[in-house]
Formats: C-alpha cells, structure tokens, sequence
C-alpha cells in the first residue's frame, strides 16, 4: 500500500518527544492511554494528516462556512486542499480492484468536480479554492519541484540515455495513435475529418492552456468560425482522453507489481548504473536542512528564469526549466549535497502535496460538464483506442529498443493527458512520479509539434 495511506497498526510509532530513544526502538506498552495511546491515535493517519488533526481541520472549514466567509489565504488553502484532497485519495485507495489502477489520484480530481457541478461543495470553498488556485498559480510550483528536485538527483547516464531514446516511442506512438484513432472514429460514423481534427489531435495538442486552447484558436482563423464553440468542441476530448490514460497507467501500475521483468519502477532502462538517485525511498540522514531549502530556492528560481524565457523567446515556461536543469546537471553545477537536498524536495511535494493539488485542479480547473459531454459511445471508443495505441506503441517500442516497456508506455500516456494537471494525475496513479521530466517531454513538446504540425497541415487544406 502506498506510504500515504492510512497506518494504524500497533507498534509502529516513533518515540515520541522527552525520551531520547534507542534508533529503532518502540514505545513500550505501559497500558496508559496518556502519552503512549495518544501517540498512537496521532500515528493514525488520513494521507499523511493524523486522524485527530484532519477531524480538528474539518470542523474548523464547517465552522468557516457556517460563518459565511473562507479567508483565502495560503494557510486556510493548505487546510482545506489538504482534508479534502487525502480524503478524496483515501476513499479511493479503500474501494477493492479499482485502488490498484489509480483510483486514489482519479478520486481527488474527479469527485471535487462532480460535488462543483452538482453544487454539494459549499460555495465559499468553491470560489477560495478556484481564486487561489488560479492566483497562486501553484501548479508550476509543484512542476517546478517535482522537474528540478528528480533531475538533479538523476544519475547523468540516465539523463543523457533517456532523453535521446524516449523521442523514438514517442514518435511512433503518436503516429500510430493518430491512425488508428482515425480509421475508428470513420467506422462508427464520426467523419474522417472530424474525428481527425476535433477528436483525435485534441487528446494529443498538450492539454487545455497549451493545447485546446491554441488548437481552438488557430481553428478559428483557419476555419472562419467562432473559437468559443471550437473550443467547447475540442474540450471534452482532451478531458476524456486524460481519464483514460490515468486508468490504463493505474492499470500498467498493477500489471508492473505482478510481472516485475516488465518495469523498473520508475527508471527508464536495465542498466546496473541506470539507477535514478530519485528513486530509493528513504531520505538519507544527516542531511544539513540549508542544503534542502537552497534545493528549494533553486527550483523557483529556475522555474522564473523559465518565465523570462518563455518572454523573450515564447518557449514554454517549464520546457524552458526542464532544459535548464538538465543543463546544469549535466554540466555538474550543483553539489552533491545540493542534489541530496533536491531528493528531499522532490520527495516532500511528491508526498505531501500531490493530493491537494489535484483537490485544487478538480475544483478550478476541471469542468465536469465538459467531461460527461463526451461520454457518447462512438465519441469513447474513438478516443479510447486512440489511448490504448499511443501507449501500446510505446510499449511495443520500448521493449524493442531495450527500456522498459511500462515507464515508455506511461511517458506516452501524458501526451494524451491534459497538460500539466494531466501529467501529475497520470504519474501519480502510476505511482512514478519520477517520470515527471519524461512526461513533460512528452506533454510539451509532444503537443507543441502536434499542434504546430496540424494547423499548418489544416491551413494548406482549406
């Protein structure tokens, strides 16, 4: 079971504060309730929120709706995307079969949608969530973390081999998925062209703000009609197609854990030196806390140097950032003790922060009207099969070209996910968070050429 989940099982506590204890040692069972029971309640856990904390947090949000104003603020944000995110991810990790194919991230996206729609989340939580979410803007800020904090502490080899090869399953996925998409969407009667163009290409334009978006308008000048219903058009693809690659990585998740020859959790390819620094569990001790916090400060500042590129040049904000991280650390400009303290950041945000965020992104950034707008048979089937080839492909491909076929097989899923947010679902359920600058690869730069490549190819036609 996932580190997040609930841990209630007696003994495992900590020593807890006074006493310096023995390293490893538990608490002794005195049969007193006060300190020793206590500490175990505390240990009881929601996410990583203890039981007796998360219901002090939920009495404290129905007390600031009962009064009728939520501050927004960061600290009342970080309480309620916390209770209702790990709440949301917990329900999921509980419900059997489907926990096993990424029910938890599903869960703490799509339910918050659905209680917005349907107008159950009370509306002062609405508006503070969606206000802070889209004023905070910290969706980068998790990206930022989460790309810096796994480059700088990725061995060089695999850096340099897994960006030169991940292009190739990509390719050859995408193409695939395009044809095959096509060739189903005209055999149930949806249209060469519209399935091609408003059903196909949406799923892998690189999400809302850096696909459906763009896609909708250079449709609108091209084509001459309203880029409001275009974009109401190519929406729901998008969403939908996100879904399924969440699923179909939960999924790949499971089949990992029973065929382990199949994955390497999260490395990209065999080698006995193609081990990510990133990928062990434990944090290593004796960690100066300035190393961490300077890890910290170095990813913002990477991810606003990215901001400045994408004003100078229109590069892409945290394209910009992932090539500048891989610059560094390839060019050995961080420490070690620097790439030690960005494990530790990546690992805090991974954990921590995970399930708020897509709390947040359910909440702001995902309509669920638009979702259940493509839920028609033909629509489904199209955008499925298109799904499945993109990843099958890259699963084909990758084991052809000596990676492992389900992290290739996941890195071609985010670029049918819904940009950024699809991203962080889609890894989250496949719980390879690691793959984020794969992914981005994928979801970036993937979608920008797809895009590009469309409309000059749509252009030409009209």
């Amino acid at each position: 079971m996932d580190k997040m989940a609930v841990v209630s099982v007696a003994g495992e506590l900590p020593q807890a504060s006074g006493v310096a204890p023995v390293a490893g040692e538990l608490p002794r069972a005195s049969g007193r309730f006060w300190p020793e029971g206590w500490w175990r309640v505390m240990e009881t856990r929601i996410g990583i929120v203890p039981l007796p904390v998360f219901v002090v947090m939920g009495a404290l949000i129905a007390a600031f709706v009962v009064t009728g104003k939520i501050p927004a603020d960061i600290s009342m944000a970080i309480v309620v995307f916390s209770f209702f995110g790990f709440l949301c991810a917990e329900l999921g990790k509980r419900i059997p079969i489907i926990r096993n194919i990424g029910a938890a991230a599903i869960f703490a996206t799509f339910i918050p949608s659905a209680l917005v729609y349907y107008k159950v989340l009370p509306e002062q939580l609405v508006k503070m969530t969606t206000e802070f979410t889209k004023a905070s803007n910290f969706l980068y800020l998790f990206i930022a973390a989460i790309i810096v904090g796994s480059i700088l502490s990725m061995n060089r080899t695999v850096l340099i081999k897994g960006f030169a090869k991940i292009f190739v399953p990509l390719a050859i996925g995408s193409i695939a998925a395009m044809a095959v998409g096509t060739m189903v969407g005209t055999a149930l009667g949806l249209g060469t062209y519209h399935t091609f163009f408003f059903i196909v290409i949406p799923i892998m334009a690189g999400g809302v703000g850096e696909g459906a978006i763009p896609l909708s308008v250079g449709y609108a000048e091209i084509l001459h009609q309203d880029q409001g219903a275009l974009f109401a058009t190519v929406l729901p693809p998008v969403m939908l197609g996100s879904l399924t690659a969440i699923l179909l990585s939960g999924t790949l998740n499971y089949v990992g854990k029973r065929y382990p020859g199949l994955t390497g959790e999260g490395r990209l390819q065999p080698d006995e030196d193609d081990q990510m620094d990133a990928h062990q569990e434990e944090i290593p001790g004796h960690m100066d806390v300035t190393h961490i916090a300077a890890a910290g400060v170095t990813a913002v500042t990477l991810y606003v140097l990215g901001v400045m590129c994408q004003r100078l040049f229109g590069l892409p904000a945290p394209v910009a950032m992932l090539f500048i991280a891989v610059v560094v650390k390839l060019a050995q400009a961080v420490s070690p003790q620097l790439q030690q303290g960005a494990f530790v950041v990546y690992k805090f945000f991974s954990t921590a922060v995970t399930y708020p965020l897509l709390f947040a992104i359910g909440v702001a950034l995902t309509p669920w009207d638009k979702l259940m707008a493509a839920f028609t048979l033909p629509t489904l089937i199209t955008i499925v099969s298109t799904v499945v080839t993109l990843m099958a492909t890259g699963f084909a491909v990758g084991r052809f070209m000596n990676m492992y076929p389900i992290e290739t097989a996941i890195i071609n899923a985010c670029h049918s996910g819904q940009g950024g947010t699809g991203d962080v679902a889609i890894l989250t359920a496949a719980n390879r968070m690691q793959l984020m600058p794969f992914a981005q690869i994928a979801t970036r730069i993937g979608g920008a050429i797809t895009v590009t490549l469309v409309l000059i190819a749509l252009a030409r036609m009209s």
